[in-house]
C-alpha cells in the first residue's frame, strides 16, 4: 500500500484476495484482518499521511494543497473499493479527514497571499467552493470557514467607515454603494462557494449587522442615498430597472436595527421633495413607501402615506381657489400647500413679518380655506416657502428664486438702500439664527445681492447691509442657494461631533413607544414579572428599534410615578397595572 501511494504499481486482484482471505480466518474468535492487517495499516495511514500534509502546506499555497487532499481522497477511495473490507473504509475516512483537513483548517484559512481573506478579497470562487466541499466533511472546520467569512465581511465594514472618515464624511452614497457591493459580494459568494448554506448566509446576515448599527451612520446615508436616487437617480429608467433599484435600499435597511432612525431622516427628504417638486417618479415615491410598509407595517409608513395624501388634497384646494379667481392679488400669485401637522417633520416657529402685499393674499387664502373646512387652524410656516421677485439692477432685470426670509429681506430694500442689521431684524423678526444665515447667503461672492460693511464670513452687531445695484448674471432667472447651518436639525451630513447621535426627536417618539407598549401588555395582562415585561416591550418594538433595557425601565418607573402601574405588595420586581 505505500509503494502504492508513492505512484507504483500494485495488483489489486491479488491484495483483495488476500484481505478477504485474512477476514475470513479466526484462530479463538479473534479477527486476524484487524490484528494483522488493519490496525498496522490505519497505523501507519495516520503517519504517512501527518508527514506528508505537513510538508505539502509549508512548501505550497492553500489551492495547491487542496487540490492535492482532493486527489489523496480519491485514490483512498478507489483502494476501499477495490480491495479494502468496507468495515475498514469509515475508519480510513476519519483518519483521511482528521490528518488532510481537520488539523490543517486553521493554517488553510489564514495563509498569507492565498489563504481566505486573499480568496474572498480576490473572488476566488472556485478555489473557495473546493474549500467548501472538503470542510464540509468536518463539521468544526466547515464552522471556522464561515466564522472567517463573517470576520472579513466586518473587517471590510469597517474599512469602509474609515475610508469614509477619511473623506471627512462628505461622500455617503459612496459608502453606501460600499454597502451594496459587499453584500453583492457575498451574495454570489454564498450562493456559487457556499452552495447557499443556510447557516453561511446567516453569517453573513450577522456580520453585516454587527458594523452597519454601530452607529447612526448607516441610517443616516442610506436615507441620503435613497434621496438623491428618488429625485434624480432613477430618470430614464425602466420599471423593472427602478424596482431592482429600489430593492438595494431595501437590503441594507433589513439589516438596520434603528429603523426608526431612517424613517426620520427619510421624511425629512421626502418632504423636501414633495414640497419643492423635486421627485423624479410619483410612482417610484410609492413604490419604495409600500417596500418599507412591507417590512415594518402600516404604522412605520403611516405619516408618509399622509404626506402624499396632503400634497394631493393641496393641488385640489389650489385648484378650488384659482377658479374662484382669487389666486391673484395685488399682481401677486401664490400657491400655498396645507399640511398636516402630525404627518411632517417641521418645527414650531413664530412665522416672520411679511411684506403687505403678501399678508393680504395670506389672509386671502386662509378666509376662502376656513369657509371650506370649518373647526380647522392654520399655522403659517413662513420657514419653509420659497419666492420668485423682480429684481432691477440698474436697467438689469432678473428673477430671483429665493426662500420667504430671503423675499422678505430684499423687500425692504424697495424704501432704503442701506440697512443695519438690527433695522432689518426688527422689521422682519426672523430668528437670530436664521436671519443671520439668510443674511450671509445674500452677500455670497457668487450672489451678492446686498454688500455687507464689514469684512469676512461673520456678521457683526453693528453691521450694515447695502443694495448691490452692480450685480450681474448671465443667467435671466437665478436661484441664489443657502450656505449650511452649523448646528440644529438641518446640520449638514459633516458638522458637528455628535453627527451620528440619536436626533432628538427620534429618542421621543422612543420614549412615548416604549411607554404605550408598556401599557397596551399591562393592560392586557394585569400582573407581570420584570424580566418578562422588558422582554416582551423589546419584541413588540424590534421592528422599529431595539430599546436598551435600562431605558425601558426609566419608562416603567415614569408610569409607576404617573400611577398607571404600581409594584405588586408580594412581589416587588413584579408590576401590577391600575385601571
Amino acid at each position: 500500500v505505500a509503494e502504492q501511494r508513492e505512484g507504483r504499481l500494485l495488483d489489486q486482484d491479488l491484495m483483495r484476495s488476500i484481505l478477504s482471505m485474512l477476514d475470513m480466518v479466526g484462530v479463538d474468535a479473534s479477527n486476524v484482518y484487524e490484528e494483522e492487517f488493519e490496525t498496522p495499516f490505519l497505523a501507519e495511514t495516520k503517519t504517512f499521511y501527518q508527514n506528508e500534509s505537513q510538508q505539502f502546506i509549508s512548501e505550497n499555497t492553500c489551492p495547491d494543497y487542496m487540490k492535492k487532499v482532493e486527489a489523496r481522497l480519491y485514490e483512498e477511495s478507489l483502494r476501499g473499493a477495490h480491495y479494502l473490507h468496507p468495515s475498514t473504509v469509515p475508519k480510513l475516512n476519519f483518519i483521511l479527514e482528521t490528518e488532510l483537513i481537520e488539523n490543517h483548517s486553521k493554517t488553510l484559512i489564514e495563509m498569507e497571499n492565498s489563504g481566505c481573506e486573499h480568496m474572498f478579497k480576490e473572488d476566488k470562487h472556485n478555489d473557495l467552493l473546493r474549500m467548501y466541499k472538503l470542510f464540509s466533511k468536518v463539521p468544526k472546520a466547515l464552522e471556522e470557514l464561515r466564522d472567517a467569512m463573517g470576520e472579513f465581511i466586518k473587517k471590510s465594514g469597517k474599512d469602509l467607515v474609515a475610508q469614509q472618515e477619511a473623506s471627512g464624511n462628505k461622500e455617503p452614497n459612496t459608502f453606501v454603494q460600499g454597502l451594496l457591493n459587499l453584500r453583492e459580494k457575498f451574495a454570489v459568494i454564498c450562493k456559487k462557494a457556499f452552495l447557499g448554506d443556510s447557516k453561511a448566509q446567516k453569517k453573513v446576515v450577522g456580520a453585516f449587522e454587527e458594523f452597519v448599527n454601530v452607529d447612526g451612520r448607516s441610517a443616516r446615508y442610506l436615507a441620503h442615498f435613497a434621496d438623491d436616487l428618488l429625485r434624480s437617480g432613477l430618470r430614464g429608467m425602466g420599471e423593472e430597472e427602478a424596482d431592482s433599484q429600489l430593492e438595494k435600499i431595501i437590503l441594507i435597511f433589513r439589516y438596520l436595527q434603528d429603523k426608526d432612525v431612517f424613517e426620520n431622516y427619510y421624511k425629512i427628504q421626502l418632504s423636501k421633495r414633495l414640497l419643492s417638486g423635486r421627485s423624479a417618479s410619483d410612482e417610484c415615491e410609492r413604490s419604495m413607501i409600500a417596500k418599507l410598509k412591507g417590512e415594518c407595517g402600516y404604522q412605520f409608513t403611516s405619516k408618509l402615506e399622509g404626506m402624499f395624501t396632503d400634497i394631493k388634497m393641496s393641488r385640489d384646494a389650489m385648484d378650488q381657489y384659482r377658479k374662484a379667481g382669487r389666486s391673484k392679488i395685488h399682481g401677486i400669485e401664490m400657491e400655498v400647500n396645507v399640511l398636516t401637522a402630525g404627518y411632517w417633520p417641521t418645527q414650531t416657529v413664530l412665522p416672520c413679518v411679511l411684506p403687505d402685499p403678501l399678508g393680504s393674499c395670506c389672509s386671502a387664502f386662509e378666509g376662502h380655506y376656513l369657509d371650506k373646512h370649518t373647526g380647522r387652524k392654520i399655522a403659517w410656516q413662513t420657514h419653509m416657502g420659497t419666492a420668485d421677485l423682480k429684481a432691477d439692477f440698474e436697467g438689469r432685470k432678473h428673477e430671483l428664486n429665493v426662500t420667504t426670509y430671503q423675499m422678505c429681506i430684499l423687500m425692504l430694500y424697495n424704501g432704503a438702500d442701506v440697512l443695519s442689521l438690527g433695522q432689518i431684524r426688527d422689521a422682519v423678526t426672523i430668528p437670530e439664527q436664521e436671519l443671520r444665515r439668510h443674511l450671509i447667503s445674500l452677500c455670497t461672492p457668487k450672489h451678492k445681492i446686498l454688500k455687507k460693511a464689514s469684512k469676512g464670513k461673520g456678521i457683526s452687531e453693528d453691521d450694515t447691509f447695502s443694495f448691490n445695484a452692480e450685480y450681474t448674471s448671465k443667467l435671466k432667472r437665478v436661484k441664489i442657494p443657502m450656505v449650511s447651518a452649523k448646528e440644529g436639525t438641518a446640520a449638514e451630513l459633516n458638522d458637528g461631533e455628535n453627527k451620528f447621535a440619536l436626533p432628538s426627536n427620534v429618542e421621543e417618539d422612543r420614549r412615548h413607544l416604549i411607554e404605550a407598549s408598556i401599557v397596551r401588555i399591562m393592560k392586557t395582562r394585569k400582573l407581570l414579572g420584570h424580566n418578562a415585561l422588558v422582554a416582551e416591550v423589546s419584541r413588540q418594538l424590534s421592528s422599529r428599534f431595539f430599546p436598551q433595557p435600562q431605558l425601558i425601565k426609566k419608562r416603567i418607573e415614569s408610569l409607576i410615578e404617573r400611577e398607571y402601574l404600581e409594584r405588586d405588595e408580594a412581589d416587588r420586581r413584579s408590576y401590577r397595572y391600575l385601571a
